[in-house]
């Protein structure tokens, strides 16, 4: 059997990190662990680093570090050269890959409006998701359109010791 691993951070591409480091310090509370700054392919080491991962057209990337109440990462990317480019549509959920992240917000319906309020977007109602238990959810966006669920509760006591048994 596997121990399983403690998720230590996603990575978020933005067009305006400034804007992103803020919004999402203020409207979500997240802690600022190191303001936003420039990674370059310059020859040094963290430049080979950024080289190396991004590839051949890499040239210029500014990152910032952000955390949760919980301790997991937001990590900010706003690409300069190769510049950072808008989807069509952020919410593609049939397709591959992560399509959403979510935190865990007591007052759901209050931060979900905040969310709103400060230029995201609301995408679904809050749903009470057990007829037995008050666990809510709902989905938002934010500013740049990065979708973000919200729960009441956290995850591991979201989905299990449920009454009776839910089949999915």
């Amino acid at each position: 059997m596997h121990t399983p691993r403690s998720l230590n951070h996603i990575g978020i591409s933005v067009p305006d990190i400034q804007a992103a480091t803020a919004w999402y310090r203020d409207v979500l509370g997240c802690y600022v662990l190191v303001e936003p700054g420039e990674a370059r392919n310059d020859g040094s080491h963290f430049g080979n680093v950024v080289k190396d991962i991004f590839g051949e057209r890499f040239e210029s990337v500014l990152m910032a570090h952000l955390t949760t109440q919980d301790g997991v990462g937001i990590e900010f990317f706003q690409f300069k050269e190769p510049a950072n480019k808008a989807p069509k549509n952020n919410f593609e959920y049939e397709r591959h890959g992560i399509f959403h992240f979510c935190l865990t917000a007591p007052d759901i319906e209050v931060q979900a409006q905040r969310i709103a309020d400060a230029g995201g977007k609301q995408l679904s109602k809050v749903w009470t998701l057990y007829a037995n238990k008050d666990y809510k959810a709902v989905y938002c966006q934010d500013p740049w359109g990065t979708v973000i669920e919200l729960c009441t509760h956290p995850y591991s006591q979201f989905w299990s010791n449920l009454e009776p048994p839910i089949n999915l």
